[in-house]
């Protein structure tokens, strides 16, 4: 189907934007999903600032790159989570240890991140939005239902004015399905689109490697959810239960060997991308197939390189032809 090979830049971020988009260009990349933060993308510049997007774009154009969706993952987090200390390392320094002013800075953020992918070009945000419960997952102390729903409430008021502005921009808002986020698997995704009434602003930045280890079908999620797939990201992940290791990840580092799961290298782990493929065609997905590299074993630069042939290899097309119907005796 030829869709467009993207490098998303969240793993990059300590490069200049410059260096990385020659590296990308280099690498054969048709493409960057670019994150809002290292250098790669100031959302109040660019929502401000036509001369900073101009630059942008002419130093994309310069190694033959398209820009299809920016990523603002980390102010979205800020948005609907917990305050923890572990939050100030996303935000200004005037905010931190502050958690309405975080709050507050975040919400603006989301709401800037909108108007800079308008200027962009670009027709999609991917980004996290936070969980007032997530640390309720496991009911003990016991969660109840209400408590639950009050989560689901507060991500709906916090979101609401966010999504608002993204109307008025014309652009979507795809949640990473994720650990620590108000949807991480199926059902809660479902619930999500619920409680906003199936609002169309809001959609998904389908992402594998988050579901395998859960015990998700990724498959199953994009046909569960085909109308709301607006962004796909590609990224691998091994489950390697030993009987030792949990799927909790034993408080150990991403990268110790002695873990239940770590994330891999496209084609290195489990993810059944045939599956993926087959159910992306299903649904008629056009857009990128955005790399998300990250593997703690692995030489970074060496991997993207084999990444990107390795999402060129398995992007077929689907069949043109019912081979029960169109195809004639002779």
């Amino acid at each position: 189907m030829a869709r467009p090979v993207t490098l998303f830049t969240g793993q990059w971020a300590d490069l200049p934007f410059e260096e990385i988009c020659r590296k990308a260009s280099r690498w054969g990349y048709d493409g960057l999903e670019i994150a809002c933060w290292g250098d790669h993308m100031d959302v109040r510049q660019a929502a401000t600032g036509p001369a900073y997007i101009r630059k942008k774009k002419q130093t994309l154009k310069k190694y033959n790159l398209g820009c299809w969706a920016i990523s603002c993952h980390l102010a979205g987090q800020c948005v609907g989570d917990v305050y923890d200390e572990r939050l100030n390392v996303f935000a200004p320094p005037e905010t931190r240890g502050k958690p309405e002013k975080i709050r507050k800075w975040a919400t603006e953020e989301m709401k800037l991140a909108a108007r800079a992918a308008q200027a962009m070009g670009c027709s999609v945000v991917n980004g996290f939005m936070g969980s007032p419960i997530w640390k309720a997952w496991y009911s003990f102390p016991p969660t109840t239902e209400e408590m639950v729903e009050a989560g689901f409430d507060k991500i709906l008021k916090l979101w609401t004015p966010i999504l608002d502005e993204f109307d008025r921009c014309g652009v979507k808002f795809a949640l990473e399905v994720h650990p620590t986020e108000i949807a991480f698997d199926l059902y809660t995704a479902k619930r999500l689109l619920e409680k906003f009434n199936y609002r169309p602003t809001l959609g998904f930045n389908f992402d594998p490697s988050h579901l395998v280890w859960q015990g998700v079908q990724p498959h199953l999620f994009i046909r569960e959810f085909g109308e709301r797939i607006y962004h796909v990201h590609m990224k691998d992940v091994s489950v390697t239960l030993d009987g030792k290791a949990g799927i909790l990840g034993s408080h150990l580092p991403f990268g110790d060997l002695r873990r239940g799961w770590n994330f891999r290298s496209l084609g290195h782990g489990d993810v059944a991308f045939e599956e993926i493929i087959r159910e992306l065609n299903n649904i008629h997905y056009s857009g990128p197939l955005s790399v998300e590299w990250e593997d703690n074993g692995m030489d970074r630069e060496y991997g993207a390189k084999e990444a990107h042939d390795f999402v060129r290899s398995i992007d077929f097309s689907p069949s043109a032809i019912a081979f029960d119907r169109d195809m004639k005796t002779k």
